[in-house]
């Protein structure tokens, strides 16, 4: 690949604006509408039938791994061909490319290693469990281990800084969900030798995986200063170290990770769970921007990123395998997209004032209204994963008999306040009423309420004034359940 005849751009960064970070790209807030590939996909010919349905989804960006094994495949000499081939074919559509690097670790295992290191067992030795017995995972313990990919993923950042001066790559992932299974931690020698039994053994992991990864992250900054980060794989309920890969940059062990890897910008979820909104707020802190490079693919994946975005100011979202997305769940994401595409300046207005919030169903059990406060009202939101029959075929809003097995819907919304008593409401599937605060004998009415969007010159459009049945008589704002659409509504207060 020859290096294209531009000058060189800034460098994408992360900034702190207020109490929510930002991603800026060409000095411009980037909100990553993503989409991770699936680990084998990113190949030119596999992808070359495929990247314009990529583009009808909305992303803005993909996510893709660099593996050690093919850029390195002999020791010291690199092929960059996947590489360049991937850079190339994204810009050509419009996408800039967040780099993962699969090199020592991903999903614990060592698979994506070269020949040359995986069958050199003991220039390069592995984990082994309490039996003695070798995992097909590289010790962290391992000086030749760490600057063996060190020296790789240094060339490959030296390599982006020769050839990408589009900064088509914005953001590089540092291996993939660290971590040991199926033991706590190492009892290979030289685990054995550092371990001395006087703390807690997934501790004693993080710590050596945090070094090691310090040391690989620092020589690629070193060559191109990117911003970089590592992602985690989560814990299931009740399972312990062990049943899931233990020691990785997971919420219990962030201050290890912080402490021992500075060079990391950032510590990320891999979020397949039911329960997003709670993982979501368990990273994203004061000291950690939240972004979620993997995601379950699912219908819910829609709204997911709504509210990542909303209620968090997040760098991106972005579901998993994204190649391979099916009907409905496809639609749904690219019409959630869509309306994010629309808010960016909202957004990047709004992060770190406290003015947006996201809108999720509350998981677990039923729960009374959802109740947020926002811009001097209570928001009491319900949410409507049901398509309810029209005005003249039934009741709506009231519970009927449809079965439990009834396909669910999407639900969820970005609320922005734009004015002192004026919001845009963006989703699907939620009713939201207003309350003034602080209580004080005062009601609130709905002004006006306006269905529209915003066009690309950031003007607001109506497409229509809603009023009587579709505001409930001008009780409450309501986005119907399986449409994607928002609203403008301005409010008042009377007695």
């Amino acid at each position: 690949m020859t290096a294209p005849d531009t000058a060189v751009g800034p460098l994408p960064r992360i900034e702190r604006t207020g109490s929510a970070f930002r991603l800026l790209v060409d000095e411009r807030p980037f909100f990553m509408r993503g989409g991770e590939l699936g680990n084998s996909a990113a190949h030119r010919p596999y992808l070359e039938s495929r990247w314009d349905r990529l583009v009808s989804l909305g992303l803005n960006a993909i996510i893709a791994p660099a593996t050690w094994e093919l850029i390195e495949p002999v020791e010291g000499e690199f092929d960059w061909t996947s590489v360049d081939e991937l850079i190339e074919d994204a810009a050509a559509h419009g996408m800039r490319i967040v780099l993962l690097w699969f090199g020592s670790w991903k999903n614990s295992m060592s698979s994506y290693a070269p020949e040359w290191v995986k069958t050199d067992t003991a220039r390069f030795p592995r984990c082994r469990d309490r039996n003695g017995r070798a995992l097909e995972i590289l010790t962290p313990f391992s000086d030749s281990n760490r600057d063996a990919d060190a020296r790789a993923f240094a060339a490959l950042m030296a390599h982006l800084r020769e050839v990408d001066t589009a900064r088509t790559v914005i953001m590089v992932q540092v291996e993939n969900e660290i971590g040991i299974m199926p033991e706590a931690r190492d009892y290979g020698p030289l685990a054995e030798a550092a371990y001395d039994g006087s703390e807690d053994e997934e501790v004693f992991m993080a710590r050596a995986f945090a070094r090691y990864v310090e040391v690989v992250a620092r020589a690629g900054r070193a060559e191109l200063a990117l911003p970089l980060f590592v992602n985690a794989a989560l814990i299931r309920p009740g399972a312990t170290p062990g049943q899931y890969p233990g020691a990785g940059p997971l919420p219990h062990l962030a201050e290890v990770w912080r402490e021992y890897a500075p060079t990391i910008d950032f510590l990320a979820p891999d979020i397949y769970f039911p329960n997003f909104a709670e993982w979501a707020a368990r990273y994203a802190t004061p000291e950690n921007p939240l972004f979620i490079p993997e995601a379950l693919r699912s219908v819910d994946a829609s709204v997911n990123a709504l509210y990542a975005f909303g209620e968090h100011s997040a760098l991106g979202f972005a579901a998993f395998g994204i190649e391979n997305i099916g009907s409905p769940a496809d639609a749904m994401l690219a019409a959630s997209y869509e309306l994010l595409r629309q808010l960016e300046p909202l957004l990047a207005d709004a992060a770190g004032t406290g003015r947006s919030r996201g809108l999720l169903p509350p998981h677990g059990a039923h729960r009374p209204p959802h109740r947020v406060a926002l811009g001097g009202y209570t928001l009491s939101v319900d949410y409507e994963r049901l398509v309810p029959p029209g005005l003249a075929d039934g009741v709506i809003n009231e519970a009927d008999d449809r079965p439990d097995s009834a396909t669910l819907l999407p639900a969820g919304a970005i609320v922005i306040q734009t004015g002192d008593d004026e919001f845009i409401i963006a989703g699907t599937g939620v009713t939201v009423t207003f309350e003034p605060r602080p209580v004080d004998g005062a009601s609130a009415g709905i002004l006006r309420c306006d269905e529209g969007g915003f066009d690309d010159d950031g003007r607001w459009r109506t497409l229509r004034r809603l009023n009587g049945d579709e505001t409930h008589q001008g009780r409450h704002v309501r986005l119907v359940p399986g449409q994607f659409s928002m609203q403008r509504v301005a409010l008042y207060r009377y007695r």
